[in-house]
């Protein structure tokens, strides 16, 4: 599996023990890509010495970081996930015996939750929009979805093969929704499994300007990759007028000059 952190190391460091007692620990391998913190995150692996570390310089973003931890991987699925969750202990073994089982399946991914227990938004919309709502499984049965948010998502490696990597015009945001674009594409399956629950934090607080452009950037990226470059150039530029006019100059500054969450 992967773990992605930036900044989070009280999160980071939940997220790891509760993989240590995840059952079948033994069996899986833990990546943690660190994206350049600055925090103390790097200094977890003292803690966590069956984890293996990726450490990267700065903030590389999201997609990259995700790239870089299934490389490393030596496993035929590999579960993505934020640094903000924490899998409860049969979760993993639950989502691997689902992809087993249902070959025309090429990711599965758990129920998102509260802390209250009840589900957590989970379930976004073409193209991205960092907009989310709950999951309402009737019943314990796996059910397919089109676009569940990737902070837990077990894939088949061999499909990311294929495909040679996530793709890289997106930053921070928009990998997941083009990962499940492209498998709806190929009419492959997602499917949600509502008995395999992972708690997820989400986010607090108002995004910044870098990161309103990374996710802006995104949507423009997905929008011409799937309905064609004149609707892309559209969105962009869309963008650009809604950030004029609306004042916010750091976010203008971003989109003017094409700006993602990549690390450059």
């Amino acid at each position: 599996m992967v773990v992605v952190s930036h900044n989070r190391v009280d999160w980071l460091r939940r997220c790891l023990a509760s993989i240590e007692h995840a059952a079948g620990r033994d069996r899986y391998q833990v990546i943690v890509v660190e994206n350049g913190s600055q925090d103390g995150s790097a200094q977890l692996d003292l803690d966590f010495p069956n984890a293996q570390w990726i450490r990267l310089p700065k903030n590389f973003g999201l997609t990259k970081a995700w790239n870089l931890g299934w490389r490393a991987a030596d496993a035929e699925y590999v579960l993505f996930l934020h640094c903000d969750t924490e899998v409860e202990p049969g979760a993993i073994a639950r989502l691997a015996d689902v992809l087993d089982a249902n070959t025309d399946a090429v990711a599965v991914c758990p129920l998102l939750v509260g802390e209250d227990g009840g589900p957590a938004p989970q379930l976004g919309s073409f193209p991205p929009d960092a907009e989310w709502r709950l999951a309402q499984p009737a019943a314990d049965a796996p059910f397919a979805v089109d676009y569940p948010r990737g902070a837990a998502l077990m894939i088949r490696v061999f499909y990311v093969k294929a495909i040679r990597q996530i793709d890289e015009h997106y930053g921070q945001f928009g990998a997941d929704a083009d990962l499940a674009a492209q498998i709806k594409r190929a009419n492959r399956k997602i499917l949600l499994v509502p008995d395999a629950r992972v708690r997820h934090e989400g986010r607090s607080g108002e995004y910044t300007s870098e990161e309103c452009a990374d996710l802006q950037n995104a949507r423009a990226v997905f929008v011409g990759k799937y309905r064609g470059f004149a609707a892309g150039l559209q969105t962009r530029i869309a963008s650009i007028f809604g950030a004029l006019f609306g004042f916010r100059l750091g976010e203008l500054k971003n989109l003017l000059a094409g700006h993602k969450i990549d690390g450059t």
